[in-house]
């Protein structure tokens, strides 16, 4: 298998954590969408990242796509997604928060990014207002986190919520105050010094 995309991206970044800690090899090919665009298209057209290339030469995008994926190839003991139905509704409901935070952080990105004169004001309220929205509600499942989020293993809910804060401190650090969510930082430092959060650092 490859993994295509820059670990500059949450979405990337938490698919080749997930990778390390399934035990799937693969290669993983850093591309980037902006800078290497027509090397990028030339693997996939839509120039979409993370994409994931199968052995067989399948190609899958999204990474919730390809996790979900990923998934049908471990043992349940590799498995970051748990079997019991209502553990499995709780990590889901993590996971969601997580992404929204990642698409909430990026979009901030991009909007400032802009000059200044093409800031629409009422949209940059709204997309902050739902990110620490999002963030609030992840500081307290981090405030009770014993030692994971959701269950007695790491799941993908500590993979994406942990890839999502780091990302924020990353890219927007400056809307979003480490004091406001002590919890959650404390939290993401933790898991950040797993194994497979190392060898895979945002960059």
């Amino acid at each position: 298998m490859k993994l295509v995309g820059m670990m500059g991206s949450p979405y990337v970044r938490r698919v080749a954590i997930s990778l390390r800690l399934m035990g799937l090899e693969h290669e993983h090919r850093q591309i980037s969408v902006f800078r290497d665009t027509d090397e990028f298209r030339a693997i996939n057209s839509v120039v979409k990242a993370p994409t994931l290339i199968c052995d067989d030469g399948e190609m899958i995008m999204d990474s919730s796509m390809i996790l979900d994926y990923l998934e049908s190839l471990v043992e349940p003991e590799r498995s970051l997604m748990p079997k019991d139905p209502s553990e499995h509704r709780k990590v889901l409901s993590l996971i969601g928060l997580g992404l929204a935070v990642c698409e909430k952080a990026v979009q901030l990105e991009y909007e400032h990014n802009k000059p200044v004169e093409y800031h629409y004001v009422p949209w940059l309220t709204r997309i902050t207002e739902q990110l620490h929205a999002a963030l609030a509600l992840l500081e307290g499942a981090a405030a009770r986190a014993n030692p994971w989020l959701a269950t007695e293993q790491v799941s993908q809910a500590d993979v994406t919520v942990a890839a999502a804060w780091r990302f924020t401190q990353f890219r927007v650090s400056n809307l979003v105050d480490v004091q406001s969510y002590t919890a959650l930082a404390a939290y993401a430092d933790r898991v950040e010094q797993l194994p497979a959060f190392v060898d895979t650092p945002l960059k």
